[in-house]
């Protein structure tokens, strides 16, 4: 695009996205009198799944408006805890967000996970199929138009990625409920139901287990218990604080 230029601001929370926008905290942009401010944005490096509402001199507008010389646009960042319409909430995580999907099955949130690299269009279009919220730090991916929802993950924390998923979405928290390997539901089971997967220590040693519905895993209260039990709880409290 070369023709006339916009004036655009960024929410500072966007501004990781457009590196000439960080200390000024907006950028001039060229228009064509076609193209739409959706696709001026996204073509300046900001994913639309991050944007709230955009406003043109003051007024809201949607995605689709096609921006004129001289407009002065703000780029909002999307209100929390942000509403996903239709299927309950669900999410999928693309091949590098392992230890975050994990965490969120500690939780009892329904948490797909592609452990090999499947390629941007089958994650996009499992997304579409399943309706899943897709959570990934590539912005190329979640530019993908038959995405069905998605979000960036800002941090490369595992502890500051589940704060700020939940922090965003709000899921409904059942710890211990899922499998941490595939997300299939727990249900109680007998030492003699999972007497085949326990070392002789641990079956002398514990009595109450959990065995997966789907991929047949069992659990106890091993020696990471108690790591394990300080993520549940800080995410409770977090959960409770947020309201």
């Amino acid at each position: 695009m070369n023709g006339p230029e916009i004036h655009v601001e960024f929410a500072p929370e966007l501004q990781v996205f457009v590196p000439r926008a960080r200390q000024a905290g907006s950028v001039r942009a060229a228009t064509d009198g076609f193209s739409s401010l959706g696709h001026v944005i996204e073509s300046l490096g900001v994913p639309l799944t991050e944007v709230g509402a955009l406003l043109v001199d003051g007024r809201e507008v949607p995605f689709a408006h096609v921006p004129t010389a001289g407009e002065s646009v703000t780029v909002r960042t999307v209100t929390r805890p942000q509403k996903v319409p239709g299927a309950p909430l669900r999410f999928l995580l693309d091949v590098h967000l392992g230890t975050l999907a994990r965490r969120l099955r500690l939780l009892g949130v329904d948490t797909a996970y592609e452990s090999t690299d499947i390629g941007d269009p089958a994650l996009a279009t499992r997304s579409a199929a399943e309706q899943r919220v897709l959570l990934s730090r590539d912005r190329g991916l979640l530019r993908r138009r038959e995405l069905w929802a998605g979000a960036f993950v800002y941090s490369t924390s595992p502890e500051e990625q589940l704060r700020d998923v939940l922090d965003r979405f709000r899921p409904e928290l059942l710890p211990w409920t899922r499998c941490t390997a595939c997300n299939g539901l727990l249900r109680k089971a007998t030492k003699d139901e999972v007497a085949d997967q326990l070392k002789h220590g641990t079956h002398a040693t514990y009595d109450v287990f959990a065995q997966c519905t789907a991929c047949g895993r069992a659990y106890w209260k091993g020696a990471h218990h108690e790591q394990l039990e300080a993520i549940v709880e800080r995410a409770l409290e977090e959960s409770r604080s947020n309201g």
